[in-house]
């Protein structure tokens, strides 16, 4: 592969929204592979699928023989972007902060390639060259070459100032601390090229900036549109909240069931972004889509590479088990496909005891609802169904819903599923 196909690569899926001058970026990729970084901040335990396109963006630089560099932001994770904000952000105590840092650090590894060679990812933390500087060296070394001005005339700076709630001095000083990084990374490991979502344009531009003014270098920027659904609701949210990379905060299963119900009209363009599918091979597939998009063979195809890239194509062909199994009723299931079922939904182990108990209380003891009242009140509007069939108030388990030799499913809303398993 030439090093500069990457810009002709990212063109056709639609990835590119700001950039320097891409004259001059393709002549440097063309003269051979390039440093490129993008930096992700832990400010909860797990990154969600808003980071996958910066993240498969660095994929995809390495698909082409570049120099990815992921920054996993210790110390731009204790401040906090005010980009995107409307208000300031709570800041995390050290402890948090670092387990949040392992955790991504760990998701940020599964999606990289560390294997030893000339295009090996490389995983930092900006709070080992960060920590050390002192304030007055800081304002000398860095502060000294950014003016106010500038700064003010940054889209994710100017909102926040002439907003209600105003920024702090520490929001201000984000801009200043992502800029070293850029700075230290290409004065130490030869990273010429920053990339990541369009809000962090102001940001990046900052970086080439103090790279110019300090050294005399020439760094170079490169941003992806924010994904955006075409109903109007926000990527990456499902009905409960966010959609997590971590398997402990969404489980394989429902990440999967999020990208299968995508949306016709979003479908093609999430096969482009979220998955490394050549663009040719996603052709053939949306061909095949619009013979027959009933069979929403293209979510499928969507759901599966998402989530093999995420949790690994194991998990992925569990996920997709699952969601074929509900095509059945739960009273046709037979007890390797309720095994099946377990490797991807959550499950309550029963009691002999809890048979002939009420299911407002086995919903809430195991968790699958929050309180009885939260129950009662899910029942009422007729939204818990158990093994296919709408739950009734005042509705007890029997022997007879513990099928294929003591399984139940139980389905909270229209896409929540849990199961019963009656243990000895």
């Amino acid at each position: 592969m030439n090093p500069a196909d990457i810009l002709d690569d990212l063109a056709a899926r639609g990835l590119i929204h700001d950039t320097t001058d891409i004259g001059q970026l393709r002549a440097r990729l063309a003269e051979g592979p390039i440093g490129v970084y993008a930096g992700f901040d832990p400010t909860a335990d797990s990154l969600h699928v808003g980071n996958l396109v910066p993240l498969l963006l660095l994929r995809r630089f390495q698909q082409f023989g570049h120099r990815p560099v992921a920054v996993a932001g210790g110390a731009t994770g204790m401040i906090g972007d005010p980009g995107g904000r409307s208000t300031e952000r709570n800041l995390l105590d050290p402890a948090t902060l670092d387990a949040n840092l392992a955790a991504i650090t760990e998701q940020l590894r599964r999606l990289l390639d560390f294997t030893e060679g000339p295009s090996r990812a490389r995983l930092v933390d900006n709070r080992t060259w960060t920590a050390p500087i002192g304030v007055l060296d800081f304002l000398r070394d860095v502060g000294k070459h950014m003016t106010v001005n500038m700064m003010l005339a940054k889209e994710s700076v100017r909102s926040r100032v002439d907003s209600d709630a105003g920024i702090s001095f520490t929001e201000f000083s984000y801009m200043l601390l992502q800029a070293n990084d850029f700075k230290h990374l290409f004065d130490t490991m030869q990273v010429e090229l920053q990339v990541g979502g369009s809000d962090q344009w102001g940001n990046i531009t900052a970086g080439i900036d103090l790279i110019r003014r300090t050294t005399g270098g020439h760094g170079h920027g490169l941003t992806v549109p924010l994904v955006t659904q075409a109903d109007g609701s926000k990527f990456g949210k499902s009905v409960d909240g966010a959609v997590w990379l971590s398997a402990e905060r969404t489980t394989p299963y429902a990440f999967y069931q999020y990208f299968v119900n995508t949306d016709d009209r979003d479908v093609e363009r999430f096969l482009l972004q979220l998955t490394l599918l050549p663009v040719d091979r996603i052709a053939e597939i949306m061909d095949a889509h619009r013979t027959a998009p009933e069979r929403r063979s293209a979510q499928a195809e969507l759901a599966h590479a998402v989530t093999a890239l995420v949790h690994g194509d194991d998990e992925a062909r569990r996920a997709a088990g699952a969601s074929r199994g509900f095509t059945r009723s739960a009273r046709d299931l037979d007890a390797s496909d309720w095994e099946e079922l377990a490797e991807s939904l959550p499950v309550a182990d029963l009691t002999r005891t809890e048979i002939g108990v009420e299911l407002v209380e086995l919903l809430a003891v195991h968790g699958i609802v929050g309180s009885k009242g939260e129950a009662r009140r899910l029942i009422a509007q007729r939204g818990v169904s158990l093994n296919d069939e709408v739950v009734e108030d005042g509705r007890t388990l029997s022997a007879d819903d513990l099928l294929a030799g003591g399984w139940a499913m139980v389905r909270r809303g229209k896409k929540q599923r849990f199961l019963f398993r009656l243990v000895d």
